[in-house]
């Protein structure tokens, strides 16, 4: 995809808050500092559209980003993260959810896994409920380029012992944003859902 356009649009925590326009919008969920921002950013070909942190929990609010004035990509917060309140993890679990299950013109999700650890509770979880919720799925196992190259099937054989991955709307893919690795599959698989 040729990338003309591409900027933050609004943050939302509630649906009265979301896009009216109706365009199509993909979703990006994954652990707090997995990489979703860095996986925006080097799909988008900008330094910091999607502001990155080392400090975990930054992403509370769900963040619309538009791509060419044709469709969102659409960063919810990160789960999973120790030192954010049992109360504020309940309301962003609410607020994902919300989105997920009323949201008709959300065309896929994109869940990101680090390649460094095996997939967590959450990560799990999220998956199988993005199952529940019959969407298409693409499983993002990120910072590849941290894992040494005899590892690599390690990682893909870690994610087949937690997820069910025998699915027709299901793929998987290794990435790092920092050597571009699959940014093409990324976006074959992005025009795919959004073609639907």
């Amino acid at each position: 995809m040729i990338i003309k356009t591409s900027d933050y649009a609004i943050s939302a925590v509630k649906e009265e808050q979301y896009p009216k326009d109706n365009l199509p919008e993909i979703a990006l969920a994954g652990r707090s500092n997995v990489g979703k921002s860095s996986l925006i950013n080097s799909l988008l070909g900008r330094k910091n559209l999607a502001r990155t942190s080392s400090q975990p929990g930054k992403t509370q609010t769900l963040n619309f980003y538009i791509v060419n004035q044709a469709f969102y990509l659409v960063d919810v917060p990160g789960y999973g993260y120790a030192k954010v309140s049992q109360k504020k993890r309940q309301q962003f679990g609410e607020m994902i959810q919300d989105y997920l299950e009323t949201r008709a013109n959300l065309k896929g999700l994109v869940l990101l896994t680090d390649s460094r650890h095996e997939p967590t509770k959450n990560d799990v979880e999220m998956y199988n409920y993005a199952l529940y919720l019959n969407l298409p799925i693409l499983v993002i196992c990120t910072k590849i380029d941290k894992v040494k190259k005899s590892q690599e099937n390690q990682v893909l054989a870690n994610l087949q012992k937690q997820f069910d991955l025998a699915r027709d709307n299901v793929s998987i893919l290794t990435y790092s944003a920092v050597k571009k690795t699959h940014v093409q599959e990324v976006w074959a698989w992005l025009e795919e859902q959004l073609a639907q």
